[in-house]
């Protein structure tokens, strides 16, 4: 898989990067804090619970407020690695499908471990994080997927009728990858969804997630991101379902003002990739700002947090870290990590150059993201 060659960073353009890639990460996760509230309730439920408006502020789940569920967990696998990916490609190995199962087979560790394994050299920094052992209601499909080290293709794909979102809410941070064409960003979420769902509106729709991802963490409108996404999906088998939901969310915009009920009759009730991702494209279209367009996007019958993370994700990388609510991050579970883990990833697309060569590296850098 090759990559264009690498775009000139000035200072302006790395800060702006950063800031999105911040933004991504902690606004897909302070979503999905807020949405964890909700999760396994009925809309009816959450205003009996919390008043007509329904969920508006973050709410204790897993005996805390602004904790975080697996979608959080994996995305940030996701990034970690996507950057042994760049790292070990020094080596003359180059396939990240393969290093993105790695940080997803750490991730699967932290689901039936009592915490970090010290005799683990290859686990570096993040799997050492002991806040991310916990289980955090993730997709059966991620786990039985996960369950043992055989990587899923497209060809044969784990789980090939598993077709909810829990491949979906863990793909943004390949559309952080700016560098490459969306083709490349598309083919690589597509691949590493087929790690754990087979269906091809499960594969698709990470893909199209990706893609609109990539449009915004380069600067373009979520309506281009959305447009250049279904241009992706245009040729691939199966990819009906997907671009069907898009469009439905585009054309919803126009349909009168934003409410719980147009969320979920984009798809927002069930637990379908391709109907969390319209609804998120909606939620992130209509929101005045991310704590609307959050709100929007997890009060309903469906799986809120995962609703809730597509959609902090999407707006986050939209506007950048200081869009998103303050008192909201400063609850956040493992706020901490992700910063840590944006700033890392920044740095590695950047400036990864100067980190690393395949004559010399940094040791504190091949500490924390191990090449083995």
């Amino acid at each position: 898989m090759a990559t264009t060659a690498a775009a000139v960073w000035g200072r302006a353009e790395q800060q702006d990067f950063r800031a999105r890639v911040r933004g991504c990460l902690l606004g897909g996760a302070v979503g999905d804090a807020l949405g964890a509230g909700a999760d396994g309730l009925t809309l009816a439920q959450v205003r009996e619970a919390h008043g007509p408006d329904g969920l508006t502020e973050p709410v204790p789940a897993y005996g805390r407020r602004g904790a975080v569920t697996a979608a959080t967990q994996m995305s940030l696998f996701t990034v970690d690695g996507l950057i042994r990916a760049q790292v070990r490609r020094d080596t003359g190995a180059w396939h990240p499908p393969t290093d993105v199962h790695r940080a997803h087979l750490r991730w699967a560790a932290t689901q039936h471990d009592w915490g970090p394994d010290e005799r683990r050299k290859d686990n570096g920094w993040l799997a050492r994080e002991e806040w991310l052992y916990a289980r955090r209601n993730p997709s059966r499909a991620c786990l039985t997927g996960l369950g043992d080290e055989h990587l899923g293709t497209l060809e044969r794909p784990k789980n090939p009728q598993a077709a909810d979102s829990g491949a979906l809410v863990r793909s943004a941070p390949f559309g952080l990858l700016v560098g490459w064409e969306p083709q490349l960003v598309c083919q690589l979420a597509v691949e590493c969804a087929a790690q754990t769902h087979g269906a091809p509106e499960a594969t698709l729709a990470a893909g199209a997630f990706a893609v609109t991802v990539h449009g915004l963490a380069r600067g373009g409108s979520v309506e281009a991101a959305v447009a250049r996404a279904v241009q992706q999906l245009a040729e691939r088998p199966g990819h009906e379902p997907v671009t069907e939901a898009l469009t439905g969310a585009l054309g919803a915009v126009r349909e009168g003002a934003p409410d719980a009920e147009r969320v979920a009759a984009l798809g927002a009730d069930e637990d379908r990739a391709e109907g969390q991702l319209a609804a998120a494209v909606y939620c992130a279209l209509v929101g005045e700002d991310v704590r609307h367009g959050l709100r929007l996007a997890v009060n309903h019958d469906g799986p809120s947090s995962v609703t809730g993370a597509l959609t902090g994700a999407l707006l986050g990388a939209l506007h950048g870290e200081t869009a998103l609510p303050p008192a909201w991050l400063a609850e956040l579970e493992g706020r901490g990590t992700v910063l840590e883990l944006a700033d890392d990833f920044s740095m590695e697309m950047t400036q990864g150059a100067a980190l690393h060569t395949p004559t010399e590296a940094s040791p504190g850098w091949l500490a924390r993201y191990p090449r083995g």
